[in-house]
């Protein structure tokens, strides 16, 4: 049978390493964003004599606990009814606990014929090792021992990653604890996108309490009921939470028609009021709301047509489509403003994961060996990693001297030509077939491709340099290899 082993050292305490391993949000941080699995269920079947005396909630890892993950399947395909047929499914199994030393887990249902996973942790004078070992075998008996080192090869790239996200997120979170940051009760609206889902486990595994937004009844503590169009929001259910993050807004991409664009705008500005308003109308009866509110924005602010002029936060507004739907969604946070409150606005650039976004669009092409450049290649692109945009959000939640714009780009903005190349390279593909501007403008108009995909925006990050955040990621080429992990 075949085993893995994967080791580094982490600079945190081993009884903290193990507290974040067991906290809501785990699991999903430490998921491969190349890979097509998302989690379902993480539930306790353990018995009642393995709960503890003290009436605690049991730890989601002791003995009889169980993660489900699932094949995620593309939209397109989801159309078509496969969801209905019942996609596979993996269920892991928690044998063996032994905080903060051990815990172990092993496969129930899924795609190998055995996997058997120990998850050490061993105090050091650097911090703490963490040591994964896995037995596992695939199916097939011949044709699955010929894929061993195959997977091997495949396992070793997923711990890499886990590991670096370990590492990562619990230095962020020191940070935070070293600005004074304590435990914080927070609400995301939108959570169930890109950035939103990947911030709610983030700031989950630093302990932190999250509440979504939902608009459908709710079915958990966690849940509160919210209606944008229609004004509905019940204020009590913010009493009592440290802030806001607003990342709720219909998407962009598509074509333009008039009422798409009548949603992109819309469904950000009923959001954005809606919240801004309900927290002023507690903050003005002393109710114990919010006192900050977090909100999202975009370096479409700039406009499309800016060239290779550095923008910082400072810059004017540009004109265009973008820019009016920008400079009336920050304008909406208004009322939160003059009631006291502390208003940021993450102006966010293009999002980089294979989990969604222009990345996703993109990679089919660029692994066929079909993809290249966007129009000429001159036009500068300004890139962020999916978690230095979680850390972005992170820094202005916990950074109390923030306030007002900041830029969410990555220190090194490139071109669009520039873009093509590193990640070709990162894939070992060419990129020799430019997409010429009248091809995107036939697939979505004129003016979504030209203020999308075509615009040149070079954006720095100046506040978010200024207030000491460090990225995890500084150049587009470390993180595309982190993200597609071809590191």
């Amino acid at each position: 049978m075949p085993r893995l082993r994967y080791e580094t050292t982490v600079e945190a305490p081993i009884d903290e390493v193990f507290a974040w391993h067991e906290r809501s949000g785990a699991v999903q941080r430490l998921l491969p964003p190349w890979e097509p699995i998302r989690v379902t269920s993480t539930e306790s079947t353990r018995s009642a004599a393995a709960a503890p005396p003290d009436g605690k909630i049991p730890s989601p890892l002791a003995v009889g606990s169980c993660v489900e993950f699932e094949l995620a399947v593309p939209g397109h395909l989801l159309e078509l009814g496969l969801k209905k047929l019942g996609l596979p499914r993996w269920v892991a199994e928690h044998t063996y606990y032994d905080p903060p030393h051990e815990f172990r887990d092993t496969t129930r249902k899924g795609p190998f014929r055995s996997w058997k996973h120990r998850h050490r942790f061993e105090a050091t004078a650097g911090g703490t090792t963490v040591i994964d070992e896995v037995d596992f075998q695939l199916p097939l008996g011949r044709l699955g021992a010929l894929a061993a080192d195959t997977s091997q090869t495949r396992l070793t790239r997923m711990f890499a990653y886990r590991h670096r996200q370990l590492a990562d997120d619990l230095a962020a979170h020191a940070r935070a604890a070293a600005r004074g940051a304590g435990k914080l009760r927070v609400v995301i609206a939108g959570s169930s996108g890109l950035i939103g889902s990947a911030l709610s486990a983030f700031l989950r595994t630093g302990g932190h309490d999250v509440l979504t937004l939902v608009r459908r009844p709710a079915r958990t503590a966690e849940e509160v009921y919210w209606n944008p169009e229609y004004g509905v929001l019940d204020p009590t259910a913010l009493i009592g939470v440290d802030a806001v993050i607003n990342l709720a807004g219909a998407p962009l991409l598509g074509r333009w028609s008039k009422n798409h664009k009548l949603a992109v705008l819309t469904s950000r500005i009923y959001s954005t009021t809606l919240l801004s308003q309900t927290l002023a109308a507690l903050a003005a009866e002393n109710a114990g709301g919010p006192t900050v509110l977090i909100n999202g924005s975009a370096i479409g602010y700039y406009g499309p047509d800016a060239g290779s002029r550095l923008l910082t936060e400072d810059s004017a507004a540009g004109v265009g489509f973008l820019a009016e739907v920008v400079q009336e969604w920050e304008k909406a946070t208004e009322a939160a403003q003059a009631a006291g409150l502390r208003v940021v606005h993450v102006r966010t650039g293009v999002v980089q994961s294979p989990s969604g976004g222009a990345l996703r669009a993109q990679l089919p092409l660029f692994l066929a060996g079909a993809g290249g450049r966007l129009g000429s290649g001159e036009q500068w692109l300004s890139w962020i990693g999916l978690d230095d945009i979680v850390g972005v959000f992170h820094h202005a939640l916990t950074t109390p001297t923030l306030h007002g714009a900041i830029n969410a780009v990555a220190p090194e903005p490139v071109t669009t030509g520039e873009y093509a190349a590193t990640l070709a390279r990162v894939l070992g593909r060419p990129a020799l077939l430019p997409i010429p501007a009248f091809g995107l403008t036939l697939v979505l108009g004129s003016q979504a491709a030209h203020e999308m995909l075509l615009t040149s925006q070079r954006v720095v990050p100046q506040r978010a340099l200024e207030s000491d955040y460090i990225f995890r990621n500084t150049t587009l080429d470390s993180a595309l290899r982190h993200v597609l992990g071809r590191s």
